[in-house]
């Protein structure tokens, strides 16, 4: 890749810049070993939302709410953001920082839980919009779930798809890398979907449920 690509594509991943806000919760997330979603992830997620004017967003690990911060920038005004994480302090990290926000209360719920018994206890074609960016190697049950809780017409987005350049290697076998990659090769054949891998962040999948 040339010297020129590389600082188009630095770029346009700088083009918009988080709030003085999503950087503080991102900060506090890295503390926590809660990885914030890059800013170009981020401003994917608020338009995507902002395309369906969604009313129903799942995510799949809360971290210390900077996603959910994206999202709900998108979402519509009345739309309820529910998320689920496994950790209580990462999660109540994220409720103050949605409170910080002006993020009314009714807008979110927030879920401590596994996600793998969780998610089976939303319903089918409810959500507009889930998002994934939780432990690697429950992404394909999570995927499973999230395509099942989507209506028609809904968007899945899966975070850290090219895993530190990783996925993309043939000869990086490690257990992460190998799961990401062949989720990402069954998600691109799913006959419900129609799928696009961003080179955005760390790498994004989104796909629209047919």
């Amino acid at each position: 890749m040339s010297t020129q690509r590389l600082a188009t594509w630095a770029y346009t991943e700088a083009f918009i810049e988080p709030s003085e806000l999503m950087e503080r919760a991102g900060a506090e997330g890295e503390a926590l070993g809660a990885t914030p979603v890059h800013p170009a992830v981020g401003t994917v997620l608020r338009l995507l939302a902002a395309s369906l004017q969604a009313r129903t967003v799942v995510e799949v690990g809360t971290g210390a709410g900077t996603s959910g911060l994206w999202l709900l920038q998108g979402m519509a005004p009345d739309g309820i953001l529910t998320s689920i994480d496994v950790e209580p302090e990462h999660q109540r990290m994220a409720k103050k920082a949605f409170a910080e926000a002006g993020v009314p209360s009714q807008r979110t719920r927030v879920i401590a839980g596994d996600a793998g018994q969780v998610l089976p206890r939303l319903n089918d074609a409810t959500y507009d919009m889930v998002l994934i960016d939780a432990d690697k190697p429950n992404y394909p049950l999570y995927a499973e779930h999230g395509i099942r809780v989507l209506r028609s017409g809904g968007i899945l987005v899966l975070d850290n798809m090219l895993w530190h350049d990783r996925v993309a290697d043939p000869a990086a076998r490690d257990e992460a890398t190998t799961v990401l990659r062949d989720l990402g090769k069954t998600l691109r054949e799913d006959d419900r979907l129609v799928p696009a891998l961003l080179p955005v962040g760390d790498g994004l999948f989104a796909a629209v449920k047919r």
